[in-house]
């Protein structure tokens, strides 16, 4: 082997062994209640305060003291990180420690009541008129011929689309909807949410017009050996369609840069604009907390405000 290659070995080998000692396998493990989305966002967070926290010679949590963490804080500000970005990180570092107390691996805890600045609250993207049509256009995807498989995949790119707008779903739950879950005679979805909460939220007309000719004539299309039987939307190989997929779907439909869950703002913040109930929203959005499901009153007082120095005379 040569030096070059002995030196990789050997590093990675000696950081293995060192975040043994920070349980953060075992961290990650514990953390069932969670969208694998939020575990994978500890994991990156706790990654770098361990490599931080190993470049000062620490090399488990028990060598940790709360002055440990208020310099790490510091350190991230004088970086230059963003006041949510250290806010997340320190709302890792709580729960990792409070984890380590209860299972027994720490004494005390260090990280107990540990304070950052709060996050910028950022409003959520409503999207326009014209942006909503482009998206839901079939003809953003070209001609939905059935049977092959261009045409398959815009009558699923439409119907997911619609679905996202039309009902307010995550993307994950979309994309892990099975097919005995719709029930498109009543107009209905049943939607599995995070901790594995389930809620049963309306379909609009065109989402529902949209996912029958997609199970009716393009699903069959795009179906192979390797489809699960129950997966109500697939990609291009036959397989389950997955949150990154759907991300891809929206870039290639939207006209100016978006993101999917801007379709679940704007579902949020039409209904409220409407005059919705604050608290019919919250379940439709499968929300745990009703101060989630507030912020998007701001953003519909945002858009009266604009609305009214745009129009009125003496604005």
């Amino acid at each position: 082997m040569s030096l070059v290659g002995y030196v990789t070995v050997a590093s990675w080998a000696v950081g293995t062994v060192a975040l043994v000692g920070w349980y953060l396998d075992e961290f990650a493990r514990s953390l069932t209640a969670v969208s694998p989305a939020t575990v994978a966002a500890y994991e990156r967070d706790l990654r770098a305060f361990t490599t931080w926290a190993e470049r000062l010679g620490l090399d488990g949590p028990e060598r940790v003291e709360r002055q440990t963490l208020r310099r790490y804080l510091a350190f991230m500000a004088t970086r230059g990180n963003a006041r949510r970005t250290i806010a997340r990180r320190a709302s890792a570092l709580r729960r990792y420690f409070r984890w380590l107390v209860g299972s027994g691996r720490l004494g005390s805890d260090p990280a107990a009541g540990l304070s950052a600045p709060k996050g910028e609250a950022r409003l959520p993207r409503v999207l326009r008129g014209d942006e909503l049509r482009t998206l839901l256009s079939p003809q953003a995807a070209g001609a939905e011929g059935a049977g092959d498989g261009a045409g398959a995949v815009a009558l699923r790119d439409t119907a997911l689309l619609e679905l996202l707008y039309g009902s307010g779903l995550r993307v994950a739950e979309a994309t892990a909807l099975d097919v005995d879950e719709l029930d498109l005679a009543r107009q209905r979805v049943v939607v599995w949410g995070k901790g594995s909460k389930q809620r049963t939220v309306p379909l609009s007309e065109p989402a529902v017009d949209a996912l029958r000719r997609w199970l009716a004539d393009g699903r069959a299309a795009l179906v192979t050996q390797l489809t699960p039987a129950a997966a109500v939307f697939l990609n291009a190989r036959g397989r389950r369609l997955t949150p990154r997929d759907a991300r891809r779907i929206v870039d290639r439909r939207a006209s100016a840069p978006t993101h999917p869950h801007a379709l679940r703002h704007s579902f949020a913040t039409h209904l409220l604009d409407g005059g919705a109930d604050l608290r019919v929203v919250q379940e439709l959005l499968g929300h745990a907390d009703v101060a989630t499901t507030q912020r998007y009153t701001h953003v519909s007082k945002e858009r009266l405000r604009s609305v009214f120095d745009a129009t009125h005379p003496r604005a």
